[in-house]
């Protein structure tokens, strides 16, 4: 479990990074989409090289799709429901990057939804051996969200020791995930597992499509392209 905990410690420590520096500077949206449109090629490498071909070597094509689909289904249904409680309705526009009080807490929440899967799928994965891709991949997905998110945070009235503490308890909850995810498949057989990677991976990519590419697309033009090619390029180097 000594592993898991590193893992989780060191994804999730760019929440603490990206709020020490938002809750006292302000960061260019060109900046924070140019950062997830690079983890968004990082996770994609990790998705496809290393989550579902463990579940596909593991389980076959029905069971690694089947935990695919179930995952990315949970992740919108869940997601959706969020959207509703947080903002009052459904999509993508309610984490766009603006200043302003609610938009902190928004993004804290979404962190905390894509962080969740994303950190159990780490977690899952160490079951097979470290995978140094998957944390590259998420540590950056975490650090531009919370850059914004503490910064809406601090303009909106927050003291910057505050608004640290409040990203630090997210982080905290992020790291357990990994160590929860490494727990909880340890114990399961070949079968079982190969669903629970193809379930991890489905909510990753469900996350990708719906949080993080739209969002390096809306601010990271017209280095976002390259920034994807470029996460994905040193995931696959990393994975290799």
């Amino acid at each position: 479990m000594l592993d898991a905990l590193l893992y989780g410690i060191a994804a999730s420590s760019a929440l603490v990074i990206g709020a020490a520096v938002g809750s006292r500077v302000d960061v260019s949206k060109l900046v924070t989409g140019v950062l997830l449109a690079f983890a968004s090629g990082a996770l994609i490498s990790a998705l496809a090289f290393e989550l579902f071909e463990e579940a596909f070597h593991l389980g076959g094509a029905t069971r690694a799709g089947l935990g695919l689909l179930a995952g990315a289904a949970v992740f919108v249904s869940v997601d959706t429901w969020l959207d509703r409680r947080v903002a009052g309705e459904p999509g993508p526009e309610q984490r766009e990057v603006v200043a302003s009080p609610t938009v902190g807490w928004a993004l804290l929440a979404a962190v905390t939804l894509d962080g969740v899967p994303e950190n159990l799928a780490l977690g899952v994965s160490l079951v097979e051996g470290a995978s140094v891709t998957l944390l590259v991949a998420i540590f950056f997905s975490n650090l531009p969200e919370s850059l914004v998110g503490a910064a809406a945070m601090r303009q909106g009235g927050r003291a910057p020791r505050q608004v640290v503490g409040i990203w630090l308890l997210c982080a905290a909850l992020l790291a357990a995930s990994v160590v929860l995810g490494r727990g909880v498949a340890g114990g399961l057989g070949d079968p079982v597992l190969a669903v629970a990677l193809g379930f991890a991976g489905g909510a990753v990519l469900a996350s990708l499509a719906d949080t993080l590419m739209p969002e390096a697309f809306e601010h990271g033009r017209p280095l976002n392209a390259f920034a994807t090619a470029a996460g994905f390029f040193i995931s696959f180097v990393l994975a290799a």
